[in-house]
């Protein structure tokens, strides 16, 4: 409750501490870009191929992540390690793209990842590193992390310029537009942008800041899927709407192909506006998930039955096909040409296990973004969020039963399953520029009731970043 309140005195009270000066990160450029002028030549892009337009971009993101020993009163199969700790990962990806007709391109991203998590990738409901996931240990491993098709639609409307950029070949677009992808790609890509948490290589890394935790999106265990999703832009307006894949086993690598019996849906509704000139938008999101999932009543029932605490009992009543929902809110809004706040808000039904994202039935991420201008650091940025997740009373009688879930379950014998609070995480970052395209971040966070059991913690996890891009 104090770090609510804390946070809504920070959503509020900091336009009168921040100072107005150059923008903490351009506007998307559907509301913000350069038009196109008489007389004025547009370079679409500084590579041909053939006679087709491409680009080559890339990235580079090593994470180290640290923390001392923290108060466990007991600890069980999937808790975080109550002793010190060190986790890292290092990612590498290729940004490769083609213009191969007027209006359509397609991208391809290898990528590469080695990594260590903490704990085996448990023992928290809002995960340190957006990068973890992917890592499973040491060995580099390879793969394509997108392979898609995209065609744009122009409408009547005012023109605006897309400047070239990772997965974007440079080219002038109507403000009224359809625009249709296709292929491997990230829901996250599509849905719930956000100018100031959305990317753990550059900003806050908790996964309470990729996107609504509780927002169980349809995707691989490294957060990739296959699908088709749409988007309509209409002046200020977005309308996107998508299906894709699941895996075939609930946060499984390998994906069910069969996209018409199970699948993830999502449509969004999104607005953007100006205030004083400062921009700001509104989206509201839903999805709707289907395909085999253990329910916690059921899981439940089968530990107390069959006296089966400690162990993952929804792998026992994982039978039927079930849908699963929820339904969020995003606002953000740029204070000063400086600095900017931003706020999600998640409810999902919480009756199943988790299909592919985190373990989380409800959630609420707020922050602030703020640009270097005004202490003379034009090109470094910080970041202060406050984070709040829940359970549902269906999930929390599971675990207080004894059971444990695919990233939880602090069951340790009788008596000792889980006092359970909403976890609640405080994350603050500094990235300063190295040189042009290279960083240098400091990262803390302070979680409060690990995996939403107040017997553990509070942890505090030490980060440090170095990111470089082409």
């Amino acid at each position: 409750m104090r770090l609510l309140v804390i946070a809504l005195l920070l959503f509020t009270c900091l336009p009168v501490f921040a100072q107005r000066v150059e923008s903490y990160r351009p506007e998307p450029a559907t509301y913000e870009a350069p038009k196109e002028t008489a007389g004025q030549k547009l370079i679409p892009t500084e590579y041909e191929i053939f006679g087709f337009p491409v680009n080559v971009h890339g990235q580079t993101t090593y994470i180290n992540q640290r923390y001392p020993n923290f108060n466990a009163q007991y600890s069980g199969p999937n808790s975080l390690k109550s002793n010190h700790s060190l986790s890292y990962t290092w990612s590498g990806t290729l940004f490769l793209g083609a213009r191969i007709a007027p209006n359509t391109d397609v991208y391809f991203n290898p990528e590469v990842i080695s990594g260590v998590p903490f704990s085996g990738l448990v023992g928290l409901g809002g995960l340190s590193n957006g990068e973890a996931n992917k890592a499973t240990g040491s060995q580099a491993k390879f793969y394509s992390a997108r392979a898609f098709l995209r065609s744009t639609f122009n409408q009547d409307g005012e023109k605006i310029y897309l400047e070239d950029e990772a997965n974007q070949i440079a080219q002038t677009v109507s403000t009224n537009r359809v625009v249709i992808t296709a292929g491997q790609f990230s829901a996250l890509d599509i849905f719930d942008d956000s100018r100031y948490a959305k990317d753990p290589r550059t900003q806050f890394m908790n996964w309470g800041n990729l996107t609504y935790l509780a927002y169980d999106y349809a995707a691989d265990s490294r957060g990739y899927g296959w699908g088709l999703a749409g988007e309509w832009y209409l002046e200020n307006w977005v309308l996107r709407a998508s299906r894709m894949t699941t895996p075939r086993d609930p946060n499984g690598l390998p994906i069910d192909w069969n996209i018409m019996k199970h699948y993830g849906d999502q449509i969004e509704v999104e607005r953007g506006h100006s205030i004083s000139n400062l921009p700001g938008k509104v989206s509201v999101l839903a999805y709707r998930n289907k395909m085999v999932l253990a329910r916690f009543a059921d899981a439940t029932n089968y530990v107390i039955q069959n006296n089966a605490q400690g162990t993952q009992a929804i792998n026992n009543v994982r039978t039927n096909e079930q849908f699963k929902t929820g339904f969020g809110l995003n606002a953000e809004q740029a204070i000063t040409n400086d600095a900017g706040v931003y706020m999600r808000i998640f409810k999902s039904d919480g009756q199943t296990e988790t299909m592919a994202f985190a373990e989380a039935d409800n959630s609420i991420s707020i922050g602030a973004g703020i640009n270097g201008n005004s202490w003379s650091r034009p090109a470094d940025t910080l970041g202060i969020s406050l984070m709040r997740n829940g359970l549902s009373n269906a999930r929390q009688q599971y675990l207080k039963a004894g059971g444990v879930s695919f990233f939880i379950g602090d069951y340790a014998g009788p008596g000792q399953t889980i006092t359970y609070k909403p976890e609640q995480i405080a994350e603050i970052y500094y990235n300063a520029t190295v040189i042009k395209r290279v960083l240098a971040g400091v990262n803390l966070q302070h979680i409060q009731n690990p995996a939403y059991n107040a017997a553990r913690g509070p942890v505090n996890i030490l980060s440090f970043r170095i990111h470089a891009e082409y």
